[in-house]
């Protein structure tokens, strides 16, 4: 079939700009009331029968006939022996991509992820000491691709964060494993890995059964079941976020090749039907070039049918004023991936304030973030990049304050706290201060 694909094209000076731009950028994120019900009765079932539980959800939503669920559990054997049966260009290519992307994690740790402390004119001690979470889940998707990329960026930050233990679930439909995500979680360093998937990966992560380890926090994305049951555990665990379609937006000042903002569109457009992609220009004539670069692009690309009804349903291709206009529209949506295809992006960097990934100049495609560049792929969606920042080596690790007071800070701070402490009508917090003040 000849698939077709034309974004919607808007300019900012139009009439009717702002109802068509809020359109297209709407998106539903509740999830269907039948999803919600069937989630509470798998969690709540795993949370009852444990093993029983998980392995007949697995044997049922994967055609499986495992007899327990020790069964669904790899070895590291078996992990590197995918590792070592893979080509290798494979296994070159992961371990490159594995050992940029725990350098970039490494710096972030330096950076914002060490213990510290001071001592204040009084001799008190005060500080933060950080440590790493002890054991993590990490949900890999399965069945209808297969991403070893989502075990480097779930792993390897809570690698370096030092997490004591990494416990890895993927769904193996009909019990077909993939050798590129086994071998990643070889080279990643995963602890534990399951052949388990859906609410039910989710639920033991949360609860722990008789095999499945409970842990502390799960992160990485997965499909509506997936979504709903992490929102449901949060609290009993730590989740990373509630992700949305995945979304690429492109501010082009028109020195970019056309062709190649094309495919960056495609890119994220080829993820789900729901993915969006959209350029902002405020050159006319190159945004139509870009969409002829997208009519004769399209026909060769294996998921057509895809990348033609994302960019139909949610695609945009908006003429700005100006660069400076495009910018502000680009806080305004707050994407996920964020692309500056200019001669000058350090230029227009300064400018935009909300973006999970911001990549800089023509030669930075949204595709090598993704797998290899360094920093983490897991960004928030939907806006949400307005109040929340990508995976990292922070989100495996929990912040303790340190206090040690003094015999003269007892003193000091003493009077000020009892003073608080009685106006809040506190008696024994004011007490316990005043104990520790000379008389």
């Amino acid at each position: 079939m000849d698939w077709t694909a034309k974004p919607a094209r808007l300019s900012t000076s139009d009439a009717g700009f702002e109802a068509a731009f809020r359109k297209r950028l709407h998106w539903s994120a509740e999830t269907d009331a039948q999803v919600e019900q069937r989630v509470a009765e798998i969690l709540a079932d795993v949370q009852q029968r444990g093993d029983a539980a998980v392995l007949d959800y697995t044997n049922r939503f994967d055609a499986l006939a495992a007899a327990s669920l020790a069964q669904l559990e790899l070895t590291q054997a078996e992990l590197k022996a995918a590792f070592d049966g893979l080509p290798a260009a494979q296994r070159d290519a992961l371990q490159a991509a594995a050992a940029r992307v725990r350098s970039y994690h490494e710096a972030q740790k330096k950076a914002s992820g060490e213990s510290w402390s001071y001592r204040d004119a009084d001799g008190s001690l005060l500080g933060q000491k950080v440590t790493p979470l002890d054991r993590v889940g990490i949900y890999v998707p399965g069945g209808k691709a297969a991403y070893p990329s989502s075990v480097l960026m779930n792993a390897v930050p809570a690698q370096v964060a030092g997490v004591g233990e990494i416990i890895m679930v993927v769904p193996t439909p009909r019990g077909e494993k993939n050798a590129l995500v086994l071998a990643a979680a070889h080279v990643a360093g995963v602890s534990r890995l399951f052949t388990i998937g859906g609410a039910q990966a989710i639920a033991a992560l949360a609860y722990g059964t008789q095999t499945v380890p409970r842990v502390d926090k799960i992160t990485g994305p997965g499909n509506a079941y997936v979504a709903s049951a992490k929102r449901r555990v949060f609290g009993i665990v730590g989740i990373d976020m509630i992700a949305g379609p995945s979304e690429i937006l492109v501010l082009a000042d028109g020195s970019t090749p056309p062709d190649w903002v094309a495919m960056d569109l495609f890119s994220q457009a080829e993820h789900d039907e729901l993915a969006q992609s959209i350029l902002l220009c405020p050159d006319a004539a190159y945004i139509d070039k870009v969409q002829a670069e997208i009519d004769k692009l399209l026909a060769g690309m294996p998921r057509a049918e895809i990348i033609s009804k994302s960019l139909n349903g949610r695609g945009a291709l908006i003429q700005t004023l100006s660069m400076e206009e495009a910018c502000e529209i680009s806080n305004r949506i707050a994407p996920e991936h964020l692309e500056i295809a200019s001669r000058d992006p350090h230029k227009w960097e300064p400018l935009l304030k909300h973006a999970g990934a911001i990549f800089l100049g023509a030669f930075t495609s949204e595709s090598l973030g993704d797998y290899c560049a360094g920093p983490n792929h897991v960004l928030p969606t939907s806006s949400t990049a307005r109040f929340s920042s990508p995976l990292g080596v922070y989100d495996f690790q929990k912040r303790s304050s340190l206090i040690e007071v003094s015999e003269a800070g007892a003193n000091k701070l003493g009077a000020i706290a009892a003073e608080l402490a009685y106006g809040e009508g506190l008696q024994a917090h004011a007490r316990a201060a005043e104990m520790r003040m000379k008389r």
